[in-house]
């Protein structure tokens, strides 16, 4: 999967990103299973680009909740 931009993620609804986070989520555990097994994963790059794609997915979630918290308490 390619590495998501992130001004490409905050274009996007909150419930496409959490799809997005639980198809990562579930390509890594494939990956760290690999890993577990002893088996050298197809494309080690991968496991990085994720990792950081699920860690930028999760940082526009959190800016999106803090908005809407805000917006709520003013």
């Amino acid at each position: 999967m390619k590495s998501e931009n992130t001004k490409t993620l905050r274009k996007k609804e909150t419930a496409e990103l959490r799809k997005m986070m639980k198809e990562l989520k579930q390509q890594l555990m494939k990956y760290n299973n690999q890993i577990s097994t002893g088996t050298p994963p197809e494309k080690p790059g991968e496991v990085k680009k994720t990792k950081k794609t699920i860690a930028k997915i999760m940082t526009v979630l959190n800016e999106k909740n803090k908005e809407k918290t805000k917006i709520k308490t003013s």
